[in-house]
């Protein structure tokens, strides 16, 4: 079957050989660079255990340095798979997402077609330089010059101009011999819809030509000069040649730059790349007038894993960014993401290296975001979380966004820096004095031997909080305990720490080892009881947990003493955070009205005063109903009433009289 000439090069193009060869073979990280597309592996056409396999992924070959081996991405295929040079084509093209053309008894025409477009192509090229020469030009050159493009960079760049004439290019083709139908196939010219002369597509206008990765000019790209023309920039309509699309501005130079390891920086238009390019910023690439499409997107990240985005400072540079979030969510893959570069409010990367110069650029690229933190940035900024709601929306919001990921490990890295983000916003603010036992809230003098004070900075040893109890008050021994039960529970079942995120979050600690625990339990409960309990013998010390365990309000309740029970923890812990906020308001109020009695004498005040009595009643009660569950024993120890009951039955199933022996 024959297959035209431009659709194995498309093919090549679009193939990605390192993923092609990835498949069967395993990557050498030491001597490869995946940023410059230089792979070496140990070789799978023999048996080798060092990588003497090369792979180029910008020139699309690969050579075995041991067998010799070489080709393209079609050439291993057929050997890998065993399989016919179309089989190889077909299977490749499936992955890219290429159909196959049928068997065509006119590809060959169609090819020649093309390649004749594209002399006719590199014949336009040739006639809008030299029409930047002529005298109809001046106000061309004068903008070019106030832009700062020297000769050297318009001739780098091939810039050319386009006479406000309705057929200057139409005459020049035709007076060369070219066909009508190539003319109009390489889109340089349209037919009169009145039944005129054909007219030149570009008129009055600054000319960019387009260039695919192979070099040849497939479009244009004109810059009007009347201020008042409703298209300030206009591209090549799309040809056999020119899909805008599949295609960049500057590929082929960008490709190279990041092969030498310059950054690829994605850029809004011709200017930007023109001067980034001319501050030595050589990887700049643009889109071609639309928004960033998958294909492009596919493009980038075979020149480079982790493209950078600039994004001008106005609302539609920002919006364009934005709508390229979702588009690559879907498509992250280990090592390949984006990076986002946020220009000064109000500048293109032009007008920031004309008014502060290279260094300026550079250390934005150099503080370029990660995509996930944009993506964070899109759904906080200029918004108020002031509610259980407006935080129940965010957290929708992204969980969404985070589904599209279809790579897992991915998908699980972005949902921790997206709990850590939330973390940072939504954690108390307000700072609070650690509780201190002894001592009172400042720095107390020193204990025995020198050593300081309970009540000064340090924090208090876990191994004395028992005795340290003694010294609180009965409020606030009530609410350390409960705190206390709260954190042990959920560190013997940190599946529910998601549950009950918001409640921890708003727990303010009465002890700093409790606050330190709270946060640990808030950063790492998603990750399993093995992680959590890592980080708190790490940050707290192993015996910090234990002792809290042992402390005897905390052992005998029942989710600790059977730990594992799910059901009965999420119980435990719901009752015990809603008897924690009611105590705490309890003793706020109580507070409020002790301090309005220093006034004049007020019925509110009083009537104030007995409903927070009377709530206090009601909170001791439940506590003493609580502790109704379990009897002190002879020995001083706690058991629980059904296991008392159960033991007294047993016993009294027990016989003490002597059974007489055999006769």
């Amino acid at each position: 079957m024959s297959l035209p000439p431009g659709f194995l090069e498309e093919l090549r193009d679009r193939a990605s050989l390192s993923q092609v060869v990835g498949r069967k073979v395993i990557w050498d990280n030491r001597k490869s660079n995946q940023g410059k597309g230089d792979m070496w592996a140990p070789c799978p056409f023999h048996q080798e255990k060092s990588a003497s396999f090369h792979v180029d992924d910008r020139k699309g070959f690969y050579y075995c340095f041991g067998c010799h081996a070489k080709g393209d991405a079609i050439s291993f295929v057929r050997e890998t798979e065993n399989v016919s040079f179309m089989e190889a084509v077909e299977i490749i093209a499936r992955e890219v997402g290429m159909p196959v053309p049928k068997q065509d008894p006119r590809a060959q025409a169609k090819a020649d077609k093309r390649t004749q477009l594209a002399e006719v192509m590199e014949q336009a090229v040739q006639w809008f330089r030299l029409q930047l020469r002529t005298g109809a030009a001046g106000a061309a050159r004068d903008y070019l010059a106030k832009r700062g493009l020297s000769d050297q960079a318009q001739a780098h760049w091939e810039i050319g101009f386009a006479p406000d004439s309705w057929q200057g290019l139409w005459d020049a083709l035709k007076a060369k011999g070219v066909a009508d139908e190539l003319i109009f196939g390489a889109g340089l010219a349209k037919p009169s819809s009145k039944g005129g002369r054909p007219y030149d597509t570009f008129r009055g206008r600054i000319m960019f030509p387009i260039r695919d990765a192979r070099g040849r000019a497939i479009a244009f790209g004109g810059r009007a000069m009347d201020p008042e023309d409703k298209a300030k920039y206009l591209n090549s309509p799309e040809t056999e040649l020119f899909d805008k699309g599949r295609s960049l501005y500057n590929v082929k130079h960008a490709r190279a730059a990041a092969g030498r390891g310059q950054p690829l920086i994605v850029a809004e238009g011709y200017m930007d790349v023109i001067a980034l390019h001319g501050a030595g910023f050589e990887g700049a690439v643009a889109p071609l007038g639309t928004a960033i499409t998958e294909n492009q997107l596919q493009m980038l990240w075979r020149i480079a894993p982790e493209p950078i985005i600039t994004l001008d400072g106005d609302a539609a540079g920002q919006r364009a960014a934005l709508r390229l979030i979702d588009l690559a969510l879907p498509l992250l893959e280990a090592g390949q993401s984006l990076r986002f570069a946020v220009m000064p409010e109000g500048q293109d990367p032009d007008d920031l290296l004309r008014a502060q110069g290279a260094g300026a650029l550079q250390k934005l690229l150099d503080g370029a975001l990660p995509m996930v933190r944009l993506l964070w940035q899109r759904e906080t900024e200029g918004k108020v979380f002031d509610s259980p709601e407006r935080k129940a929306a965010l957290d929708k919001s992204l969980r969404e966004k985070i589904k599209l990921i279809r790579d897992p490990s991915i998908r699980s890295h972005y949902g921790q820096e997206i709990k850590d983000l939330r973390w940072e916003l939504f954690r108390p603010q307000k700072p609070r004095a650690a509780f201190s036992p002894v001592g009172g809230r400042g720095g107390g003098k020193g204990g025995k031997g020198g050593k300081p004070a309970w009540g000064a900075s340090q924090a208090p040893l876990a191994s004395t909080k028992a005795s340290a109890l003694v010294a609180m008050g009965d409020d606030q021994v009530g609410i350390y305990l409960r705190e206390a039960v709260i954190l042990v529970a959920l560190c013997n079942c940190p599946e529910l720490v998601e549950t009950f995120e918001t409640g921890l979050e708003a727990m303010p600690c009465t002890d700093l080892d409790h606050a330190r625990l709270r946060d640990l339990l808030l950063r790492y409960g998603h990750a399993g009881a093995e992680v959590l309990n890592e980080q708190i013998s790490y940050s707290l010390g192993w015996e910090a947990l234990e002792n809290m365990k042992a402390q005897r309000h905390v052992a005998i309740t029942p989710c600790i003493r059977k730990p594992g029970d799910v059901d009965m923890t999420r119980m435990t812990v719901a009752e015990e955070l809603a008897k924690l906020d009611a105590a705490r308001g309890l003793n706020e109020e109580i507070a409020e009205a002790v301090e309005d009695l220093s006034g004049p004498a007020d019925e509110g005040v009083t009537w104030r005063l007995s409903e927070a009595a009377r709530a206090a009643d009601m909170a001791s009660r439940s506590a003493k109903e609580e502790s109704g569950e379990f009897d002190l024993g002879d020995n001083g120890m706690t058991m629980s009433r059904e296991e008392r009951s159960a033991l007294d039955a047993l016993l009294g199933t027990i016989r003490y009289d002597k059974s007489k022996g055999r006769g």
